[in-house]
């Protein structure tokens, strides 16, 4: 529980008082924090990010109140960091939304102290950077284990005083404890040779595996399977065993039986590697192709014939499902992709990276109108471009926050003199680079359809299926349109699978459960070889 000290009345005086290990002293320049980490935390020194959070209340911690349009967030990045040694953030130390300390307004807050640790990558490309590891949980810095922290202290603010406090992360994220084996239920996870290799670090790949309805009672009989892509979970596909509607399904007597897979392949840039060979992210797409996927198929009873191996998944797993269908056309069955990440890039949610000038704003010319990043089905906005942007830059820079703006540098830049992603645009002003844009060029899926389809149609008019609201949240429906008027003009062959628009659906409309297996099923039984076994995966 949040201790509440005594309040730090940050006044111009000359004064030095220490309340329970922390203390103020006068300063030169305006508010300053000093933030150290106890030795009994750590004893070996630290590069990463420093963080202090404010908030107005202590229902959720400072740090978890921090967003691009919540409590404010301040950062300093630190190399070799000893225990005991503070790491200083005054004025001059990025923040988000508000910029400086100096703008915090006079008052009572709740103020938190965090460190994100960095782990050293020697990469097989010849570049060394420093990024924060992913433990299994997802890539989320405010609950990587490992990662340090403070207990929230309320303070009194004075943004004129120069005075210094002083606060100290003591306590440590336990580590992750994995879920256990059920009878249905089975988890994976491998270090992967491939990705250690290129890291220069042992990175680790897994899958949740659930089983069909009496998968040990049918031994002679081998299933379908559906690959399931999304961010980092280590729940069941379906959140099977919540007890609620899909696991009525999953187990209904008349249920096709499938094995369904939650890949897992997080980087050391995202909870998701987005699933794909990438100059800054590695050869994740050789390692889920040559690794993963093997080992799921030989340890559980899957047909493993292309025709019986589908994709799925929403958002940025969408963009997975439809990405694995493009560039490995002939392993894969069919997709089937709800609200995918932009299937082309000139509308990247909305800013065409080919031909804008600026993410952030619409210059035109009397007046500059700001761009929207979320919204909600009324059209009401949520957030705009620049706010995410900028508060990602806050969490990390050099793309390192672990947000989506970031991974998508991550995934489709080029990497840069410095071994980290080239940045598609200022991440302050908004400013578009044009070469890194062309170079994004080679992941846009309408444009690598489009300018291939002689080749690629045959292989993927009929399997590739991508469902999306009208009003998606983040403007994801306005790529789909583009991908959709060329997928209604293709020929030689015609495109033959389906686009469907639901009116006024938000992020992250799609077919779930019964419908999307019914897809599924369908699919396999009009394109599957002839004379292969339809029946006996469905115990009839």
């Amino acid at each position: 529980m949040p201790r509440t000290l005594l309040a730090f009345v940050l006044a111009l005086v000359a004064i030095n008082v220490d309340v329970a290990g922390r203390a103020q002293a006068r300063s030169t320049d305006g508010p300053r924090v000093e933030i150290a980490f106890a030795a009994g935390a750590r004893s070996e020194p630290v590069t990463g990010m420093v963080y202090l959070a404010f908030s107005r209340d202590n229902k959720r911690t400072p740090i978890d109140q921090t967003g691009p349009t919540e409590s404010p967030l301040f950062s300093t990045y630190v190399e070799a960091l000893g225990p005991g040694r503070p790491a200083v953030i005054d004025s001059r130390a990025v923040g988000h939304p508000v910029a400086s300390l100096r703008d915090i307004p006079a008052g009572e807050y709740w103020v938190q102290p965090f460190v994100s640790v960095y782990t050293r990558f020697a990469r097989a490309d010849g570049h060394t950077v420093w990024l924060h590891m992913d433990q299994w949980e997802g890539q989320n810095w405010k609950r990587s284990p490992g990662n340090l922290y403070g207990e929230p202290v309320k303070v009194t603010w004075d943004p004129k005083a120069s005075v210094t406090l002083r606060l100290t992360t003591d306590k440590v994220i336990p580590p992750i404890e994995p879920p256990a084996d059920t009878a249905l239920v089975k988890h994976i996870r491998i270090q992967s040779d491939i990705l250690t290799k290129w890291w220069g670090h042992p990175i680790f790949v897994g899958a949740t595996v659930l089983l069909p309805k009496e998968y040990d009672q049918h031994p002679d009989v081998r299933y379908p399977i559906n690959y399931e892509h999304g961010h980092f979970s280590l729940r069941a596909p379906g959140g099977f065993g919540s007890g609620g509607v899909f696991d009525k399904f999953w187990l209904a007597p008349d249920t096709p039986r499938f094995i369904y897979a939650t890949l897992q392949h997080p980087s050391p840039y995202y909870d998701d590697s987005y699933g794909v060979n990438s100059e800054n992210n590695g050869p994740y797409g050789d390692a889920i192709m040559k690794e993963l996927i093997p080992a799921i198929e030989k340890q559980f009873r899957v047909i493993g014939q292309p025709w019986a191996r589908m994709l799925s998944g929403g958002s940025t797993g969408g963009w997975i499902a439809a990405a694995h269908q493009v560039f490995y056309p002939d392993f894969y069955g069919g997709a089937f992709a709800s609200c995918p990440d932009s299937v082309d890039f000139r509308y990247h949610q909305i800013v065409n990276i080919y031909s804008d000038p600026n993410a952030y704003f619409i210059d035109h010319g009397w007046a500059t109108v700001d761009r929207p990043t979320q919204r909600q089905p009324d059209g009401n906005i949520t957030s705009m471009m620049k706010d995410e942007n900028r508060y990602e830059l806050v969490v990390g820079d050099k793309s390192r926050s672990g947000g989506q703006w970031d991974i998508w540098e991550a995934t489709y830049s080029p990497v840069g003199p410095d071994g980290y992603p080239k940045r598609l645009w200022d991440k302050r002003t908004g400013a578009i680079d044009k070469t890194v844009a062309e170079a994004w060029r080679k992941y846009d899926l309408r444009y690598i359809l489009e300018t291939n389809w002689a080749t690629l149609g045959p292989k993927v008019a009929h399997k590739l299926n991508v469902y999306i609201g009208d009003m998606d949240s983040y403007y994801l429906n306005d790529a789909v349109e583009k991908l959709n008027e060329f997928l209604m003009k293709a020929d030689n062959p015609k495109f033959t699978g389906e686009i469907v628009f639901e009116r006024r659906a938000p992020h992250c409309w799609g077919p779930r459960g019964a419908e999307l297996m019914n897809k599924m099923v369908t699919q396999i039984e009009k394109y599957a070889p002839a004379g292969v076994d339809l029946r006996s995966w469905r115990y009839r």
